[in-house]
């Protein structure tokens, strides 16, 4: 049977190309041997037939499926000692392993220029070419998409380049306790590609002091298979896999960073001799944990570049002058202080007269000043600065040349400080942990807890140890120091594995990333403070055959039992929150017989937690965070005695957190995210006399403060200036950066889509009573709301789609074009001010208006995306097409635009002052009667049942489009007045006001918090025990500091602070209250309760008083409520002294019950 060749070859190719183009499957090519020509045509149409349909019907299963990464592996644990591969099923295969390392080559141009791209979230730029990065084991960064509702607040701090590098990337972690558990929890979160998990140990019981992986039914399983599901579960994303036997160093060109957290010191030098001379270096991290003692060593190579050394966006200035000096001086608007230093490099735009600046290259200043600084330029033959000018911060990779391990434990260099009290303890730790390997090493296993015996021994081969380091010796080797160190070598705590797990994490990030600066090379830390205050027996610290044995190595078992008996208050089950309640389930708080742990969150849980917040899975999505938190951590620890509430603490819940409550609280940790909740839980503890341990985080930043009854300030004593606002004016007429343009985005997207819908339906569902509210106000205010109201229901009201679209397009009309053109029609370019100064004289920018076309993608897009929104207000549906960019454009085209005007009489705000828009007039009462009048009109040819849909701005969905229309207003806007325009992410972090978030810096604040937990819960510490904690995992710095002590006010023999509150007792009248005082020898001229007065010796009407029970004047002045849980009411007094001197007293609380 004859037949065409080529239509064979269609035949046979087309669904292979089907298969290839949609199946995510490897496509099996079969090979027809054309020199063969006995195979028959049905023979090969029935394998072609059936070869579509496999490719047809994996398209179908691709869809169906649950979506993944691209670099997603299924994991197969199955290894035996032969067979120390990994069994990966992956799209990927092939001769070499899936994870195999991209390297980046300098002969790849492309792999080359993927290395020093920098991260989308910042415009860096460097003078530094390609050929002078280093060869670096970063990961390819153009192999996956990222999910941009499950990473948002991970890319407000890393930017999309480094997240790309992370999920490209390949990291072993090695020794599966409490901090290798930690550290791949933060990784897995973070999404790099792959984590290997290596242990040849199994759990104990001693394990579950820290690691909140391993239950009780784990113990004898392999570490590392006994955690993969558990991981696996925080990130479905990234491929998990184990290895279970001895590790050879060939095994590490597998990965781009590894990680070995329980490895003796011979090892780590041969592993790091290994990484450190491989091409390209392998970046190496050795971490422990002892009791808690901890250090940190990296490694990144010889040459080691990082691309950005802060995370921070690059400085900007709006330029002012520029003389003709030779050094220049430039002086800039002081609208924001200057954050330039000293060496920096800066390049120069938009300089109108000394254009000569303007060719991009970078120059160096110096003379840095708030609002100055000089160039090291010649600029005396060029052209006269005349006006404008942004001056930019260039932001310059850095080199880092690492030491080896086998050389910098010989030569440590310099060590990054934690603590400046305790400035020689760090090159006394590198000698403990030095002396601490060769015990184990000799002994074969770490110091017993409480054994003399083995700390003298310990102690004596440090001194050894220290004998040989001839003149680098330490001075004193503080063998009360050592003495802790050995009792707690064995153990792994939780808060110490937290905060380490932090700290790991984030070297990680910076060795597949090049962003952030390393660690650089070794960090040394100690929390003795946290040891219990009174000398413990031997015998307390003797193992009990329990979960908390390892703690109880390092504390006792006395404080042990004070932490199962607290009763605890966690505000939040954030980020912080789910943090917190793993920490305490595994330091067993709240877990004994008298033991209480009480958490509320008043949100649910959403997409773009899971990416930090690790209690939390897919599946909870829309479930209460407290409610699934609490069940996890149930999980952790079942001993755990935790209640779950939805409430928010504020004084609307004092019925449910009541005094009771409040007066039965061991401790209160604090897991909020804004200010005003943590000052009200600020004042609950200070009225109450309750320990708050407070903390935050910024993206890498972090902070912790402790707020200790009679030894700290309260959180409220001291604040943050708050943020500068632009004036209004600045927003509406004048912006000058894409904050500004964002700014008054979202403004006009919550005045057109929510206010004004919400105004019309208040106006529909009372008509009467509504505009006699508006007749009342009588003001601009009001008038501007009927006019709104009137507009929406009569001029702009949408019936159709087509209603909609015409209306998008007039609002572009107005917002980009006609408001333009009156604003220069006003101020004119050469304008001036009542000095004669220039009007449009920096920071302000003249705009140009913008003329519509269909052809210009964001154009449409904004019609597209504010005619849809607009449509969901009036619930008009959607047809299809409208997404459909020509169509759309034919439907925009048949909006009749008309001719814009501009007025004589317009009035444009230019006050900075200014906090309204609105201008009042003397006639404004007739014409909000006239308005009122065709409202009426309007509202009778409305269905009865007609209401607007107002629409609340929801910045995490992206298929609301309600960010599409925000970043189209501002980038039409910035566009307007020549401002560099932002893609849609980054709008989202500005108008959503995303807080940046990443799971390291809350892992460390959190370890941190429950490092000083102990000394709470223990009592007795001083002042000088305790730590308030700033860090950034960026730079990285860490600077702890003793909290600051609260006011001390006196008066005779008294003395008094802020935590103190005067308690009078047995229901007393005015005049006891009084007398109670003057045996004080305070005279108290004023009582008030609330804001009104009881009492004031002014007042002789005020004396018939005197005799009335306090609460009864309460009820019947200030009109106090009183509900029946409470027993006591707070009253403030003004008192002088025998002197008239006025002395500020406590709170006085009057108990009547």
């Amino acid at each position: 049977m004859k037949f065409n060749k080529w239509a064979l070859g269609f035949t046979v190719l087309f669904p292979i190309i089907l298969g290839y183009l949609y199946g995510n499957s490897d496509v099996v090519v079969l090979v027809v041997d054309y020199g063969n020509r006995c195979m028959s045509f049905w023979f090969v149409a029935l394998i072609v037939i059936f070869m579509g349909f496999c490719a047809v019907f994996g398209s179908l299963l691709h869809y169906m499926l649950p979506r993944k990464r691209a670099s997603e592996g299924v994991v197969v644990v199955n290894e035996t000692e032969e067979e120390q591969t990994l069994n990966i099923s992956s799209d990927n295969d092939n001769a070499s392993s899936v994870i195999k390392k991209h390297r980046i080559s300098e002969s790849t141009p492309a792999e080359t220029n993927n290395a020093v791209i920098l991260d989308d979230s910042s415009n860096h730029s460097t003078s530094t070419t390609l050929a002078e990065i280093p060869i670096m084991a970063l990961g390819d960064s153009n192999q996956t998409d990222i999910d941009e509702d499950l990473h948002s607040r991970q890319l407000a701090v890393y930017g999309r380049e480094t997240m790309r590098r992370l999920f490209a990337s390949n990291i072993l972690v090695s020794g599966i306790q409490g901090l290798g558990a930690e550290i791949a929890k933060n990784l897995i979160l973070a999404g790099v590609k792959s984590v290997t998990l290596h242990d040849e140990g199994t759990v104990e019981l001693w394990d579950l002091s820290s690691n909140f992986i391993f239950s009780e039914n784990d113990v004898g399983k392999n570490r590392a298979l006994a955690s993969v599901q558990k991981l696996q579960e925080l990130n479905n994303a990234v491929i998990i896999s184990t290895l279970t036997t001895k590790l050879t160093k060939e095994r590490l060109s597998d990965f781009q960073a590894v990680v070995f957290t329980d490895i003796s010191l011979d090892k780590a030098i041969e592993f790091n001799d290994y990484c450190h001379n491989h091409q390209p270096p392998i970046s190496f991290i050795k971490a422990e944990v002892r009791g808690l003692f901890g250090s940190v060593f990296c490694d990144f190579g010889p040459e080691f570049t990082v691309f950005d050394v802060d995370g921070e966006e690059p400085r900007t200035g709006i330029i002012a002058s520029i003389s003709n000096d030779n050094p220049a001086l430039v002086s800039c608007v002081d609208d924001e202080r200057l954050e330039f230093q000293d060496g920096d490099l800066v390049v120069f735009s938009e300089v109108h007269g000394m254009t000569q600046l303007n060719d991009g290259k970078p120059r160096k200043i110096k003379n840095a000043r708030p609002y100055s600084f000089t160039l090291e330029e010649d600029t005396t033959n060029y052209g006269t600065y005349v006006k404008g000018g942004i001056v930019t911060q260039v932001k310059q990779p850095k080199l880092l040349n690492f030491k080896p391990l086998r050389e910098a434990i010989k030569d440590p260099g310099d060590f990054l400080l934690s603590d400046f009290s305790k400035f020689d303890r760090p090159p006394l730790l590198h000698l403990a942990f030095q002396a601490l390997d060769k015990f184990v090493s000799e002994l074969g296993r770490f110091p017993v807890a409480g054994s003399e015996e083995d700390a003298q021994k310990l102690i004596s081969v440090a001194t050894s140890i220290n004998d040989s380091f001839g003149d680098g010796k330490v001075e004193d080797i503080n063998p009360k120091l050592l003495r802790h160190f050995a009792f707690g070598a064995r153990a792994v705590l939780n808060p110490m594995a937290a905060m380490f797990g932090g700290i790991v994490g984030q070297e990680v990030v910076k060795a597949c990333s090049g962003k952030f600066h390393p660690l650089f090379q070794f960090f040394y830390f100690d929390s003795v403070e946290s040891l219990p205050t009174e000398p413990l027996d031997s015998s307390e610290f003797k193992p009990i055959n329990s979960r908390y044995d390892a703690q109880i190595s390092v504390f006792g078992a006395k404080l042990q039992k004070k932490l199962e008996d607290t009763k605890l208050f966690i505000v939040g089950s954030g980020a912080l929150g789910c943090e917190f309640l793993k920490n305490v389930a595994l330091m067993g708080v709240s877990c004994g017989d008298q033991g209480k742990l009480t958490i509320t969150d008043d949100d649910v849980i959403e997409k773009s937690n899971l990416s930090r917040q690790f209690l939390f899975r897919d599946w909870n999505i829309g479930q209460a965070k407290s409610t699934v938190a609490a069940s996890a951590a149930s999980s952790i620890n079942p001993c755990l005695n935790i209640e779950a509430l939805q409430n928010r603490v504020g004084p609307e819940t004092e019925n449910v957190f009541d005094d009771n409550f409040w007066e039965n609280l061991s401790v209160v940790i604090n897991a909020l995210d804004n200010v005003n909740a943590r000052l009200y839980v600020d004042q609950r503890c200070l009225y109450f006399q309750k320990p708050l341990l407070e903390s935050g985080t910024l993206g890498a930043k972090c902070n912790t403060q402790m707020v200790i009854p009679h030894l700290t300030e309260n959180y409220g004593a001291s604040r943050d200036p708050p943020e500068k606002q632009a004036p209004m004016c600045t927003v509406h007429s004048f912006p000058h950066n894409i904050d500004h343009c964002l700014t008054w985005a979202r403004s006009e997207f919550e005045g057109l889509l929510e206010k004004t819908p919400a105004e019309v339906n208040a106006y529909l569902s009372n008509p009467a009573e509504y505009t006699t509210a508006m007749t009342n106000a009588g003001d601009a205010q009001a008038r501007d709301n009927l006019e709104r109201v009137l507009e929406c229901l009569d001029r702009e009201k949408c019936e159709t789609f087509q209603d909609c679209i015409t209306w998008a397009r007039l609002k572009f009309e107005d917002y980009f074009s006609n408001r333009v053109k009156q604003l220069i029609y006003t101020f004119p370019e050469d304008a001036a001010t009542s000095t004669g100064a220039p009007f449009w004289s920096a920071p302000k920018r003249f705009p140009h208006p913008l003329q519509f076309s269909a052809a210009d993608p964001s154009h449409l897009h904004f019609v597209m995306a504010a005619s849809m929104l607009r449509a969901e207000t009036f619930g008009i549906p959607v047809p299809g097409w409208a997404k459909n960019p020509k169509l759309l454009a034919e439907a925009v085209d048949k909006v009749i635009v008309p001719e814009f005007q501009p007025k004589n009489d317009a009035r444009i705000v230019t006050d900075e002052k200014a906090t309204t828009l609105s201008t009042a007039s003397v006639d404004d009462a007739a014409v909000i009667n006239d308005l009122i009048m065709k409202l009426e009109q309007c509202r009778k040819n409305l269905p009865p049942e007609f209401r607007m849909k107002p629409i609340q701005f929801e910045k995490d969905d992206d298929t609301n489009y309600h960010m599409d229309m925000i970043a189209g207003l501002a980038n039409m806007r910035a566009r307007n007045y020549s401002i560099p325009e932002v893609d849609k992410l980054k709008a989202k972090f500005i108008a959503g006001r995303i807080i940046p978030a990443i799971a390291t810096s809350t892992a460390m604040a959190t370890g941190l918090v429950c490092l000083e937990l102990y000394k709470v819960l223990d009592g007795g510490h001083k002042l000088e025990d305790y730590r308030n904690t700033f860090a950034n995992l960026a730079l990285p710095l860490f600077s702890m500091a003793e909290p600051v002590p609260p006011k001390v006010m006196k008066h005779r023999d008294m003395s008094w602070t802020v935590w103190d509150r005067w308690i009078l007792k047995g229901n007393p009248t005015l005049r006891d209250l009084i007398e109670w005082l003057k045996q004080k020898g305070l005279n108290a001229y004023s009582i008030s309760c609330g804001s009104c007065l009881l009492f004031n010796s002014m007042f002789p009407r005020h004396r018939e008083r005197m005799d009335k029970k306090v609460v009864d004047l309460a009820r019947e002045v200030a009109k106090v409520e009183l509900p029946p849980y409470r027993r006591h009411l707070d009253v403030v007094v003004a008192c002088e002294d025998d002197e008239d001197n006025d002395i500020d007293i406590p709170l006085v609380s009057i108990y009547f019950r």
